[in-house]
């Protein structure tokens, strides 16, 4: 948990979009921070964030991705999810990716695995998780390019493939999806899956088409936004959806729906912005919440409710609404499943908000400290081409040189 000052200097971050359902602040100090491992990968997505250089760079050495693990620590506290990524982090000497994840959990982070998951395999995934990984995310969508498969309706095949191998070893599944000008159309096809597979997925981000790295498809189109994947949810859930219940972060960069999935329908958690707020005032371990299952997250709660008797009215109230709205398909299938669901809306490289970038709750941890992922996208070679000094555990210090080809030249 983040002390005090770490999370005053959040609320300082966030003057001017703050508010009592801000989560950023009050429960958490970040979203979540990015840890890349390498620059390398093993698909060539139509709208890589990569750069040209990155897969002529080196991978930076272990020692200091241990430390800019600390430094998560030293910014943001513990208690924070952290991404493993890349490029992709598998393609990183697996005895090194293992021990990276053990220390993240050493230290008090939870872990997670961003992957395309091509070698995500079983065994990898139970060494992870052993090892304490919490999460583990998979990128799948149409713009990868993957061979024998053109629609977003046919990986469905591959995502239960993923979802195989990670079953059964206490990890958090979430999905990533780039929803771009090619597979709008294809939205409610990926939102039933996940509606039907709720049961094994956490979360489903869906990552809006930008122009940055060296994508090739350039910016969106003004028809897609935000707004197209609320869309679909509300078609999902057959009504209207209370988008600005719980805010995490910036209005324009992210939109965080909680809910419960029963008999395939999604139903919001938080519907009231001042309840929301007024809880978020009187509750600890909201940052904890994502790792409880249903039943646990009732009962962490539940015993908290009864140390406070002035919420007892509002509880019954807002329990007996949910109820009366879920009834019909409690009816069919009384089981609930939490599934959340996160847009994310990245900007183009040339068309940086600074306001955006100094509100951001999604960073990446570089060399000099956290940087907004928006921001690092679009200046990337800046900071993965930036020769450094790392000290080994042994007390001896190298001189790491990011590309291969010059490294390659001095030995000439």
């Amino acid at each position: 948990m983040a002390n005090n000052s770490l999370m005053a200097a959040t609320l300082e971050r966030m003057r001017g979009i703050d508010a009592p359902n801000q989560v950023l602040g009050r429960t958490q100090t970040i979203g979540c921070v990015a840890v890349e491992i390498t620059q390398r990968c093993n698909l060539d997505c139509t709208l890589c964030y990569l750069s040209e250089h990155s897969e002529s760079v080196k991978d930076i050495p272990f020692e200091e991705v241990l430390r800019r693990l600390d430094a998560v620590v030293e910014h943001y506290g513990k208690g924070v999810h952290v991404q493993i990524t890349g490029g992709d982090p598998t393609l990183r000497k697996h005895t090194e990716l293992v021990e990276i994840v053990r220390y993240a959990a050493d230290i008090g982070l939870y872990p997670a695995l961003f992957t395309n998951g091509i070698g995500a395999t079983r065994k990898v995934l139970k060494k992870l998780a052993a090892a304490g990984l919490s999460d583990i995310a998979f990128h799948v969508d149409t713009t990868q390019r993957r061979k024998g498969f053109t629609s977003e309706a046919q990986l469905n095949a591959l995502r239960e493939e993923y979802l195989r191998r990670a079953r059964g070893l206490g990890l958090m599944v979430i999905f990533n999806t780039t929803v771009h000008n090619g597979n709008r159309r294809e939205l409610p096809t990926v939102i039933d899956f996940f509606l039907q597979h709720a049961d094994e997925i956490g979360l489903a981000s869906f990552n809006l088409q930008a122009e940055t790295g060296r994508g090739e498809w350039g910016s969106r189109s003004d028809a897609l936004g935000q707004h197209t994947v609320r869309d679909a949810l509300e078609a999902a859930a057959g009504g209207k959806l209370p988008w600005d219940a719980v805010r995490v972060g910036h209005a324009d960069c992210h939109t965080y729906m909680p809910t419960l999935v029963v008999n395939g329908r999604p139903y919001p958690v938080a519907d009231d912005a001042g309840l929301v707020g007024d809880f978020i005032a009187e509750f600890d371990s909201l940052e904890r919440a994502r790792h409880m299952s249903t039943i646990g997250l009732a009962w962490h709660f539940g015993r908290q409710l009864l140390l406070k008797p002035h919420w007892w009215r509002r509880a019954v109230c807002y329990l007996r609404r949910q109820l009366r709205r879920m009834w019909r398909d409690l009816r069919v299938s009384p089981r609930a499943h939490k599934l959340t669901f996160f847009i994310q809306n990245f900007m183009d490289a040339e068309a940086l908000d600074m306001g955006r970038v100094k509100a951001c709750s999604f960073m990446v941890m570089t060399a000099d400290g956290p940087v907004s992922m928006c921001e690092h996208n679009a200046r990337r070679d800046e900071f993965i081409l930036k020769p450094l000094d790392v000290t080994r555990r042994d007390g001896t210090v190298e001189h790491y040189q990011p590309l291969v080809w010059r490294e390659q030249a001095r030995r000439r």
